[in-house]
């Protein structure tokens, strides 16, 4: 996306967005929507198979056995079809992170931050495509809407909700910038104090920086950056997600050791 992280936020805070797909009513929506969804496997299908900047309207028209006429009515060029994968892969990602945190007590801190990283990288396992659509290479000639604005930011409003409430009962470890912030971050910081209160600037850029490692750290091991590096996966990121709650100054707990797969 093209658009400032602060413009995002910013814009998302605005909205509620809790997954749910408003309901077809009468015969005739209903089977708009199943034909959508026929598309909308086909396209993903084709994803996997092929990478995004590959994907065709006439391919996916083929799979589903319409004309690329018909398909058009549904989607009127490659780049809707694209926001609608993109749009599905950010809600099912940010809604698996929210139904994970729900579960977790919200007086357990690290609880639900373990919580997210954990959902995050097993999301990205599940669904490797989707993943590698949303957090991987730009689709040339691609720009993602405005529509893809608050799907994009579920998973980041989960983490500064987190913050906010660690912020107003004194758990967050004291944090200063060891030095002043340049005029332009300082504007920055400025702008994004909407967004994240009274939280100490140090912390949000040690936020901001934890969010962009998490998803860093689950981008190399799903594009086999850890190959003859990691082995025992799941249990390096159980460690570096407790390592990352320290550096931004969240309680710490320790995650259970996974057991079920020796590679993770």
């Amino acid at each position: 996306m093209s658009r400032a992280l602060l413009s995002i936020l910013a814009i998302a805070l605005t909205m509620r967005h809790d997954g749910a797909v408003p309901a077809a009513t009468g015969a005739r929506a209903r089977v708009r929507a199943e034909i959508t969804r026929e598309i909308l496997d086909a396209a993903r299908r084709q994803l996997a198979e092929q990478g995004s900047a590959a994907l065709s309207l006439r391919a996916v028209a083929r799979e589903v056995g319409m004309v690329s006429s018909a398909v058009y009515r549904y989607f009127p060029s490659r780049d809707s079809l694209l926001t609608a994968l993109i749009v599905e892969a950010y809600d099912g990602l940010g809604a698996a992170v929210e139904r994970a945190v729900a579960k977790v007590p919200a007086d357990d801190l690290a609880g639900r931050w373990n919580a997210i990283c954990d959902r995050v990288r097993r999301w990205a396992i599940a669904n490797p495509h989707e993943y590698a659509l949303i957090y991987g290479s730009p689709v040339p000639g691609y720009r993602a809407p405005v529509t893809t604005i608050a799907p994009a930011t579920r998973v980041a409003l989960v983490l500064i909700q987190l913050l906010l409430d660690a912020q107003a009962v004194g758990a967050l470890a004291p944090a200063t910038l060891p030095t002043p912030p340049s005029p332009r971050l300082r504007a920055d910081l400025d702008r994004l104090s909407g967004t994240f209160g009274d939280v100490p600037d140090a912390v949000v850029i040690r936020a901001l920086a934890a969010w962009s490692a998490l998803f860093g750290l689950v981008s190399f091991e799903l594009f086999g950056q850890f190959h003859n590096v990691i082995d025992a996966n799941a249990d390096f990121f159980a460690a570096a997600s407790v390592e990352l709650a320290a550096f931004v100054g969240l309680p710490v707990k320790a995650t259970k050791r996974p057991t079920r797969r020796r590679s993770g």
